[in-house]
């Protein structure tokens, strides 16, 4: 019965859409991608900060290291907090770090910021409330937990529908690791498979304040509009703001809109006086200065190689930059061009598959094979998800074909003995380069629910250095040696069986999960 309650959701009505405020031109940039600052903030580093990962042991290694040296502050974002002995380490380095920092100071400074979703941070009796509340009543004044939940699951729909299918509504599904001044970015949640075995991509920004200024704000600003976790496991909304499900959902989803955008307009003012600040200073410091001089002088940062652009995308408030971005570099992308795309779950918006079988450059697509699908082995209905993944990739694999596109675009499987597949962005390889020069990192998956439902950050790394060019090849290939082409063989596996009530279902569903 709780199956067909995934249904009731198309019954609901459409979120009004809240325009964006519009973008002014900036006609400055020093290489092709600098159309994105007009919708986004620039940040320019140099590529000697970013650090990229590769398992989710270095993963979980650098998260306890970042917490134990925090001084200033810790934010974390994710869809959860498993309930593991490992996810327990974690808090207790979070422990010990504010215990630490309490006793050097007698009052500290150091802040931990943490939000993640309520329905899945919800589930179940031990859950990842129940993880954090000694943090909230040993460090009450430092720390501060939000629950992020949809304005989408309200009235009779938040009734009816069970815990864990609640989850199909919408999600905060921003994952963002903030130490100080150094930010990893990822699209892992903070539980045992993704520290263990469930392969996801990672990399670290280290030293760029500005980076880790702007997701602090933004974090703050989406936990302002969340429930805030008590110490006796109640939840509730900071005072004068407008509830998720039980206030006005217009009025609720225009204050979220201002204060995102608030967020994201503030920080694209900042880089831009910066930018013409620092641009200016070096044209004076060139006409005052030999080269070999400045560089004496250690006075001047080293020009940035290196360009950082946060791709926010939060349709229930109205928000689609990151959307607008995908869209465009896959319009863009020339002849000859080569972009790799990885998902964890294949289930892209008729827009991606559109542009994709309709524009010239080449695709290589990875995605999950059933064995290393998150959802495979799951009781009950999502069991079923494996199976009409394989729907969805066959239905597009048949699509290819039909178009005689087999050569320009190609389907690639991840299969890993022990292993799940999470890993999720692209990189792109400019005609005639064998090293990628941009690479998208983040939590959205190029699906329905990424574009729709659920609220995603990821960022666009722009590189003209050759060393970080060869880590983002290095770490594509790491991915794709893992994997094997997909043929129309491949389907004629008998695990690849689908019954019919999946093929019926499917198309129902398939903008929920």
């Amino acid at each position: 019965r709780s199956s067909w309650l995934l249904l009731a959701p198309l019954l609901t009505p459409p979120v009004p859409v809240i325009t964006a405020p519009p973008c002014s031109l900036c006609p400055e940039g020093a290489h092709r991608f600098q159309w994105i600052r007009n919708l986004v903030p620039e940040f320019g580093i140099s590529s000697s900060h970013v650090k990229v990962l590769s398992s989710p042991t270095e993963f979980y290694e650098l998260l306890k290291v970042q917490i134990k040296t925090a001084k200033q502050r810790v934010v974390m974002a994710s869809l959860y907090l498993g309930t593991g002995l490992l996810e327990q380490e974690l808090v207790d380095c979070l422990e010990e770090t504010l215990e630490k920092s309490l006793q050097a100071k007698g009052s500290s400074n150091l802040r931990v910021s943490i939000l993640l979703d309520y329905t899945r941070g919800s589930r179940g009796r031990k859950n990842s409330r129940t993880m954090l509340i000694p943090l909230l009543q040993r460090f009450p004044e430092q720390v501060r937990v939000s629950l992020f939940h949809t304005p989408n699951l309200r009235g009779l729909l938040r009734l009816l529908i069970p815990e864990r299918f609640n989850e199909t509504i919408g999600l905060q599904h921003i994952k963002v690791y903030l130490f100080d001044d150094n930010v990893i970015l990822s699209g892992a949640n903070l539980s045992d498979l993704y520290f263990t075995n469930r392969q996801d991509r990672y990399v670290l920004l280290q030293d760029s304040p500005e980076i880790a200024d702007f997701f602090t704000e933004l974090v703050d600003a989406v936990g302002d509009v969340s429930l805030q976790l008590q110490q006796d496991d109640t939840v509730q909304m900071m005072e004068g703001m407008v509830h998720p499900y039980q206030g006005d959902k217009m009025a609720y989803c225009e204050i979220a809109n201002q204060r995102v955008m608030e967020v994201i307009n503030s920080a694209r003012t900042r880089q831009e006086l910066l930018h013409a600040k620092t641009f200016h200073s070096s044209q004076q410091g060139s006409s005052l200065l030999s080269q070999q001089g400045a560089q004496a002088s250690g006075g001047l940062k080293p020009e940035p190689d290196t360009w950082i652009y946060p791709l926010i995308q939060m349709k229930p408030f109205g928000i689609q930059i990151d959307e607008m971005v995908t869209e465009t570099l896959l319009t863009e992308a020339e002849r000859d061009a080569r972009i790799y795309l990885t998902t964890g779950y294949f289930n892209l918006t008729q827009a991606y598959m559109d542009l994709i079988l309709g524009t010239r450059a080449e695709y290589r697509i990875l995605l999950a094979s059933p064995e290393v699908n998150g959802f495979f082995g799951a009781k009950g209905v999502a069991g079923a998800i494996p199976a009409a993944y394989v729907y969805i990739e066959h239905q597009f694999y048949s699509e290819v074909c039909y178009l005689h596109q087999q050569e320009r675009v190609q389907l690639q499987e991840y299969s890993r003995a022990g292993w799940t597949f999470h890993a999720k962005g692209l990189w792109l390889y400019l005609a005639g380069s064998d090293l990628p020069c941009l690479t998208l990192i983040g939590s959205p998956n190029f699906g329905y629910r990424s574009v729709h439902r659920d609220l995603e950050a990821q960022v666009a790394i722009v590189t003209e250095n050759k060393a970080l060019q060869q880590q983002l090849h290095q770490e594509q290939e790491q991915l794709y040696l893992c994997s094997g082409v997909v043929s129309s063989s491949t389907f004629e596996q008998p695990n690849r069986y689908v019954k019919l009530w999946v093929k019926l279902v499917t198309p129902l569903i398939k903008n929920f999960f």
